[in-house]
């Protein structure tokens, strides 16, 4: 019997995380709390080891896993000095000097035909001023600085936060429900002679620990998946070609916002994310265009506040792992693919990679076909994503470096390059399946950066255009009263979730 034959004969009791940071405690978290009781799980990883941690910003979905594990938002705000997040906005993109947000949720007021954003276009025709996220609650609420736990009017949100003190949290969390963390520094991995899975790990103490299925959450080292298993990397440094960061952390100079704020800079862009007690700082550049050395000093040159850490150089190749699970073991989090964190994916990419290996776990023995499915969903959503992230940087008019000059006129995937070329016609926008970003998301970003569609939906054209116009003014009055209700967002925070001050 070949080994193949052995892991499909074989359940799967005993679970191995390598690697603690967000994606090892999310996974474990998950794991023991969803599916524990009939798991063996130990998380191994070494205080010799940092993690990235730089990743405080998320999306809306984070609470429905923290929903689906049953854990309590304000302590969980508290723990990780977490504020909310109503969306991004991006500055000197489409053009040095403009400004738009991308908020979370629905724009003005879809139809069944179509969306909003082709009655806005018809609108422009007519001599309307307003941009497309005028007619967005989260915008009005973000810039206004309010915010309210607010279903009944679709007020969206995410969270900014301590990405060390999340992982923390969760441990915790993990740790309580049965996870055994192993401490200790992995130096060397083991496979069957015969069939290439992984078979053991020891331990710089000697100590070996044997697993069913292995979860790599290492990091960019991806220690199991491609050390060991030697699984392959796809590199899409061509379409995205910041590589490295600078992250420093500084004091707060004033009340958080709530919304993260994403600032183009002559070879990249710069991140500010305001937590309850300090704020989160970093410069995502691309070294063939810019130094080390000036970036870290770009960076030190537009913050506010007085630096609490010394800045942290990040190097990263963009891309993704050809296959997030091969043989048993499955790569979750950096050892998974990097996507840089302009629409901060990250954690959900760990989130949604967790869902979806719950759905496929292999209880009975690893079999292929689910392997393969696994593989597949993992790909086109790394995939859409990507697309997602290229549109910021190829739909500009920057011209002012060359950096942006190669961003606007770099090829771009075909899949890519279609939806474009739809927009820029009719305005369409089409969703495919495992798509993380709506339709709202991307008419927010392609009309922000300056991409407006030539024609609109016919289904428009059966308000006449004094009914347009009445819709369209509704919507704002509607929003601005709304958000006239809010308090401020320090005040919701200082009666919801307040942190301690920190140590």
């Amino acid at each position: 019997m070949n080994q193949d034959q052995t892991l499909r004969n074989k359940k799967v009791n005993k679970v191995v995380i390598v690697g603690g940071g967000t994606a090892g405690w999310m996974t474990a978290a998950a794991l023991s709390k969803l599916l524990g009781r009939n798991l063996d799980i130990s998380l191994v990883e070494s205080d010799q080891i940092g993690t990235v941690g730089v990743g405080e910003a998320t999306i809306p979905l984070l609470s429905a896993f923290h929903q689906l594990l049953g854990i309590n938002e304000p302590e969980f705000m508290r723990a990780t000095q977490a504020t909310f997040k109503l969306g991004i906005q991006f500055e000197n993109w489409g053009a040095v000097g403009d400004k738009y947000i991308h908020g979370f949720g629905i724009i003005g007021q879809d139809c069944w035909a179509c969306s909003f954003h082709h009655f806005w276009a018809k609108s422009l025709k007519q001599g309307n001023k307003a941009t497309l996220t005028d007619y967005s609650l989260h915008k009005h609420a973000a810039i206004a600085g309010k915010f309210k736990l607010d279903l009944d009017n679709g007020l969206a949100y995410a969270y900014h936060l301590d990405a060390t003190r999340y992982a923390q949290f969760l441990r915790n969390f993990s740790e309580a429900h049965g996870v055994r963390r192993i401490e200790g520094k992995i130096v060397d991995v083991a496979t069957h002679a015969d069939g290439g899975d992984i078979e053991s790990l020891t331990l710089e103490s000697g100590h070996r620990i044997h697993g069913d299925l292995y979860i790599d959450c290492s990091g960019f080292r991806a220690l199991l998946i491609e050390d060991a298993l030697r699984t392959g990397y796809e590199d899409w440094t061509h379409w995205l070609p910041c590589d490295r960061a600078y992250a420093v952390q500084t004091k707060s100079v004033g009340t958080p916002i709530p919304y993260t704020r994403s600032i183009a800079r002559e070879a990249g862009w710069q991140w500010r994310i305001p937590l309850q007690h300090r704020v989160g700082n970093g410069l995502v550049y691309c070294s063939r265009y810019l130094a080390d050395d000036d970036a870290r000093q770009t960076l030190l040159d537009n913050i506010e506040g007085e630096t609490i850490t010394e800045p942290r150089l990040i190097r990263f190749r963009t891309g993704r792992r050809i296959k997030q699970w091969n043989r048993n073991c499955v790569s979750l989090g950096l050892a998974s693919g990097f996507l840089e964190p302009l629409e901060s994916t990250s954690i959900h990419l760990v989130q949604s990679g967790i869902i979806r290996l719950m759905k496929l776990f292999p209880s009975a023995g690893i079999e292929q076909t689910e392997v393969d499915e696994y593989n597949h969903q993992s790909k086109l959503e790394f995939e859409y994503i990507r697309d997602f992230i290229i549109l910021h940087y190829y739909v500009t008019q920057r011209d002012d470096s060359p950096f942006w000059n190669y961003c606007r006129t770099m090829d771009v995937p075909e899949t890519l390059s279609r939806r474009l070329e739809l927009f820029r016609s009719n305005g369409r926008i089409f969703r495919e399946n495992f798509e993380l970003f709506f339709d709202g998301s991307w008419s927010q970003v392609m009309t922000g950066q300056r991409l407006l569609p030539e024609g609109y939906h016919p289904i428009v054209d059966m308000l006449t255009n004094d009914e347009l116009r009445k819709l369209l003014k509704d919507i704002q009055v509607s929003h601005t009263q709304t958000v006239a209700g809010y308090p401020s967002h320090q005040d919701f925070l200082d009666e919801y979730c307040k942190a301690a001050s920190p140590d």
